[in-house]
């Protein structure tokens, strides 16, 4: 027996052998981040195939049309080739039709370059596009009423017709244009209580204001006006009063040299648009107010007035059974 069992105290049992065995190596788990990675790249590879095909079955002309297109891009459409943006030319580039394709030429190297824009010669007009049309004229129109509005104000300081009744003229811009309202004072009233007949000072201010108004081509609106107080009488109230007291101020603009088809609309609107709705019968609100509207406005009477003639034009609506409603002949 060897040295080790010789020291084996006699009796005892004999102690069991543990064999460890380790593994080296393996594979570890590397989860599903593989498959997204190659979805990936076959969408690209797919793509890809697809530009190839699509480039394939485009014409040089239409090649040359998106080149031009990413190199230099307009919103504005057109077919002919435009050079880049400038003060003059407005916004270049290509066109946006996804139908005729037109633009620039890149691709044909052969194509004659543009000729060179020359500068405007001082003295002549320059060509604007349409959609600049419509807001140049509109900025015209507004700098031809500010000029409206000037010459009033030196009118009303400088000639003594006007400058004596400087505090019943009242002058202001709205939305619809310029307005000028003459107002009542409370010892001096453009026309008698309850009627329509304007006073010779009151006359004499709508004769110089027809001058100075003559003096643009656009359009004017008169409204009359009333306080609250009710005129009482048959058939007769502050709408018909209102209505009457606007036609006598168009009369005497019409005298005073302004010309019949200035005239836009004539309307009375009794108490309905007080100036001083704190005081509701206070002079003020008795009133004549004469608009010189601009572009827009006599734009939109236009169009509401076309309206009504189509409705007219239309005939009644027929009745529920499907006969037509009998017309009521007008009255003359």
């Amino acid at each position: 027996m060897g040295r080790a069992a010789a020291k084996q105290v006699e009796g005892e049992q004999p102690r069991p052998i543990i064999i460890k065995k380790i593994k080296k190596g393996g594979h570890a788990h590397h989860g599903g981040s593989w498959k997204v990675a190659f979805a990936d790249f076959a969408t690209a590879m797919m793509a890809f195939f697809l530009l190839m095909w699509l480039m394939e079955a485009t014409t040089e002309e239409q090649k040359g049309a998106i080149s031009e297109y990413f190199n230099n891009p307009s919103n504005v459409q057109g077919a002919s080739p435009v050079p880049s943006p400038s003060p003059v030319q407005g916004p270049g580039g290509a066109s946006t039709s996804m139908i005729k394709l037109g633009g620039g030429m890149e691709l044909h190297h052969d194509a004659a370059p543009p000729a060179p824009i020359a500068p405007p010669t001082p003295g002549t007009q320059t060509a604007t596009r349409a959609d600049d049309d419509g807001a140049q004229d509109e900025k015209l129109d507004n700098e031809r009423l500010a000029g409206l509005l000037s010459d009033l104000h030196k009118a009303i300081d400088e000639r003594e017709s006007l400058a004596k009744f400087k505090d019943q003229i009242l002058l202001d811009v709205t939305p619809e244009g310029v307005r000028i309202q003459i107002v009542d004072h409370e010892r001096r009233s453009m026309f008698p209580l309850g009627s329509a007949r304007l006073e010779d000072f009151s006359s004499d201010i709508l004769k110089e204001l027809a001058h100075i108004v003559s003096g643009v081509p656009n359009r004017i609106s008169i409204s009359g006006h009333t306080d609250v107080r009710q005129y009482n009488a048959v058939n007769y109230s502050n709408w018909e009063l209102s209505a009457d007291r606007a036609n006598a101020a168009r009369r005497a603009l019409l005298a005073g040299g302004l010309a019949a088809e200035k005239i836009g609309r004539v309307v009375g609107l009794a108490s309905s648009v007080l100036l001083d709705p704190s005081i509701p019968d206070a002079p003020v609100n008795r009133r004549i107010s004469i608009v010189v509207m601009n572009k827009r406005t006599e734009a939109a009477i236009s169009a509401e007035n076309g309206n009504l003639l189509m409705v007219q034009e239309a005939g009644p609506s027929p009745a529920p059974g499907g006969e037509p409603v009998a017309q009521q002949p007008s009255v003359p």
